[in-house]
């Protein structure tokens, strides 16, 4: 029987390098490749980026795990869970389409979308490129 994998898009802080990977994702990653996924990339006056629907490509990192355990540690930072509105959660979990970076299909993927009008509320403004990067 083949193991099960766990994709996730990961835009901001969890992307290898950024702040929260490690403590969140390191020893847990068994594989992890440049990626890009559709929506609007706003950057958060808090230190981490918010991404929401649209029709922009974002240049972030898909994360491949084996344990399932790892969206729960991730929704705990997301502010996630499960069953509950959209505008109670900080972000939502969904799957979305994935793709390489020459913008072939490369599958799908979990990806933690925050509510547009939630972001623009908290001063979030249009991030112009990506990948984000917390590291400037």
């Amino acid at each position: 029987m083949e193991k099960s994998h766990y994709a996730v898009f990961v835009y901001g802080t969890l992307q290898p390098g950024e702040k929260y990977h490690d403590p969140y994702c390191g020893g847990f990653v068994v594989d992890a490749y440049p990626a890009i996924a559709y929506g609007e990339l706003y950057d958060l006056p808090v230190g981490y980026p918010a991404m929401t629907v649209g029709d922009r490509p974002i240049q972030g990192c898909c994360l491949i795990f084996d344990n399932p355990e790892i969206l729960v540690r991730l929704d705990e930072l997301e502010g996630y869970v499960p069953g509950r509105s959209p505008h109670e959660n900080e972000y939502q979990r969904e799957l979305t389409e994935i793709f390489n970076l020459d913008l072939s299909r490369t599958g799908t993927a979990w990806i933690y979308r925050m509510v547009a009008e939630r972001a623009i509320a908290r001063g979030g403004k249009i991030y112009p490129t990506s990948p984000w990067t917390g590291r400037v």
